[in-house]
């Protein structure tokens, strides 16, 4: 009877420890099935914050080649998320470490939004200023342009005021003068009579030419090419002229007709042709030639 009571108080014990051991088993079971879970939850946030540190930083390698006025601050940006990235790496992937990164991306990634809406605001800016400068340039070469062409105008205005202002120099013509002892002048073709060259020309009317005396250079070559009469040399600029004389005209506006002469000093003129040339300063205004036989 004690025999009985006793194997089933032993059984009952065995049970009980069986009972016992399964919940132990399938608390540990659990246990390590929570762990696993965690585990790979941890794991695939830490990839998922990888993943999120690789795109941000493509964005900010993406802006600084845009080279804008903010690239220096996203370069120190980029260079916080590679060190970032670094860290995550190292990390365990424990709770605490993600969520350490997760808060400093999340300040990394509201920092490099800031300074893209900085920079779209200065892009903004500056086509607004480009397109006033533009507007400037545009205004400021049609001024420029009309500026042009009001000093083309002046300037061809003051040639055509210079070209009318201008004395016309006419009617040149020289002959060989033989005078008797009267006073009485003779014209003569022949060179050994003639005792002197007589220069006559006419200026014309110019009511727009500034009045008052006006001096001519008179230059008389012989057959020989010479120069005869005072010989003197005038240089204009890099011009030299040599003369044989000069003439000043009182001219008031209206026509008037100018006689010089030259005398041959007791030498007989040379036979052959004679060129005539009047100038104003350095400019040839009227020319003729003659005979003497």
């Amino acid at each position: 009877m004690e025999n009985q009571k006793s194997n089933s108080s032993l059984k009952a014990i065995i049970v009980v420890l069986a009972i016992l051991l399964a919940g132990s088993l399938a608390y540990m079971y659990k246990i390590s099935s929570d762990a696993k879970t965690t585990e790979t939850a941890l794991v695939k946030d830490k990839d998922s914050a990888m993943t999120e540190l690789i795109q941000l930083k493509q964005k900010l390698d993406a802006a600084i080649a845009e080279n804008t006025s903010v690239s220096d601050e996203l370069i120190a940006e980029r260079e916080k998320v590679v060190k970032l990235m670094a860290d995550l790496e190292k990390s365990k992937g424990d709770v605490a470490s993600l969520k350490r990164i997760q808060s400093q991306y999340n300040a990394l990634n509201a920092k490099f939004n800031a300074l893209v809406k900085e920079n779209g605001l200065l892009k903004d800016q500056n086509m607004t200023l480009v397109s006033k400068v533009d507007s400037l340039n545009m205004a400021l070469g049609e001024k420029i342009r009309f500026n042009d062409t009001l000093v083309i105008q002046n300037e061809n205005l003051a040639k055509t005021v210079e070209k009318a202002q201008r004395l016309v120099v006419m009617n040149l013509r020289t002959q060989g003068i033989k005078e008797k002892s009267s006073g009485r002048e003779v014209v003569t073709e022949k060179a050994r009579r003639a005792d002197k060259l007589k220069v006559c020309f006419s200026i014309a009317q110019n009511e727009v030419a500034q009045s008052g005396d006006k001096l001519y250079y008179v230059q008389i070559i012989d057959s020989k090419n010479n120069v005869l009469g005072e010989k003197k040399v005038e240089n204009f600029g890099d011009q030299t002229l040599t003369y044989s004389f000069t003439t000043t005209v009182a001219y008031e506006n209206k026509s008037v007709d100018v006689c010089e002469s030259l005398d041959n000093n007791g030498v007989d003129f040379e036979k052959g042709m004679y060129f005539v040339n009047i100038f104003d300063k350095g400019t040839l205004v009227s020319k003729t030639s003659f005979t003497l036989k």
